[in-house]
């Protein structure tokens, strides 16, 4: 149910007109969830924007995918019945029951297979758990987080993007990044004031911004995106997925699951991710250390933590 609080190796592919995202590993590995043979079936093929629709909502109903009709996959995603053919047809197969076998072929038949025996708030911590095992298979080549460390690290100040359901991760990567980063600034309302706010930290000399995007997707969000590439600044995005709307305004973009069991979204992954990136951007910053431990030393001081 989606709401608004959200609804191998990996190496950069290009997705839309130039934006670079984490791409999973070949599908069959071992530990490989089927979000993740979903994700590398469609890598590699130019899709339209209403296919790259389709292929999101396969991606987040990777359980049913292999199950649904044509019909079905169209109504869930919000397009035509001929437009999924037509997708299917993208990816190289005859048509959508082809790409339905080859689904179901491919299927795994471990313990994804006998979720239907445990009540629905467990199936909802074991999709979460299938959702960490594909980052960790997305991290086998750090790479683009790496990359990803340094256009943040360099940034000064960093503007951090987070809205509606996002801002929980925008707000916490931004706790802590101000630890270790000379200015970080949280971008957590939106409205008109967001552009103004951007152009404040590139007058200010922000290179880069972070933006954490969870669904359901906000307009602004994907508006601000937009606006500030076109003053300079290099995007950086966690995101649930690499054909979220998004994608089309990200020049990095790293792709982490949601959990889409239970009323409301679960962000697991969003959250490491986030974490992840702080690691990263740690590296990168010759300071990090020290002025960790000085908030340390300060906090000491002034009794700010119960030991």
């Amino acid at each position: 149910m989606s709401t608004d609080n959200g609804a191998g190796g990996a190496g950069v592919a290009p997705v839309g007109e130039d934006t670079a995202v984490v791409s999973p590993g070949a599908p069959g590995g071992s530990g490989t969830s089927t979000a993740a043979r979903l994700q590398a079936l469609f890598e590699g093929h130019r899709l339209t924007p209403t296919q790259r629709r389709i292929a999101h909502c396969m991606v987040r109903r990777a359980a049913d995918a292999p199950f649904l009709s044509s019909v079905e996959l169209a109504e869930l995603a919000g397009v035509s019945q001929p437009s999924v053919t037509r997708f299917a047809v993208a990816l190289g197969f005859d048509g959508y029951p082809a790409l339905r076998k080859h689904l179901r072929d491919v299927a795994p038949a471990g313990p994804e297979a006998d979720k239907g025996s445990y009540n629905e708030y467990q199936q909802a911590v074991l999709a979460e758990i299938d959702n960490l095992r594909h980052l960790a298979a997305l991290l086998a080549d750090p790479a683009p987080v790496v990359r990803a460390g340094r256009l943040l690290a360099a940034s000064r100040p960093l503007p951090v993007l987070g809205l509606r359901a996002a801002s929980a991760q925008a707000g916490g990567f931004t706790y802590f990044a101000r630890k270790v980063h000379p200015d970080v600034r949280l971008l957590d309302e939106g409205g008109t004031m967001l552009a103004d706010r951007v152009d404040a930290a590139q007058r200010a000399g922000a290179t880069a911004l972070l933006c954490f995007a969870l669904p359901r997707h906000p307009r602004e969000v994907v508006e601000g995106l937009e606006y500030a590439r076109g003053v300079g600044l290099t995007v950086v995005t966690v995101a649930d997925s690499a054909f979220a709307p998004v994608a089309r305004h990200s020049d990095l973009l790293l792709p982490a699951a949601v959990g889409t069991g239970l009323a409301f979204d679960t962000a697991c992954s969003p959250m490491l991710l986030g974490r992840v990136l702080l690691e990263a951007m740690c590296d990168a910053l010759p300071d990090a250390q020290a002025r960790l431990e000085e908030f340390d030393a300060k906090a000491a001081e002034r009794g700010l933590f119960v030991e």
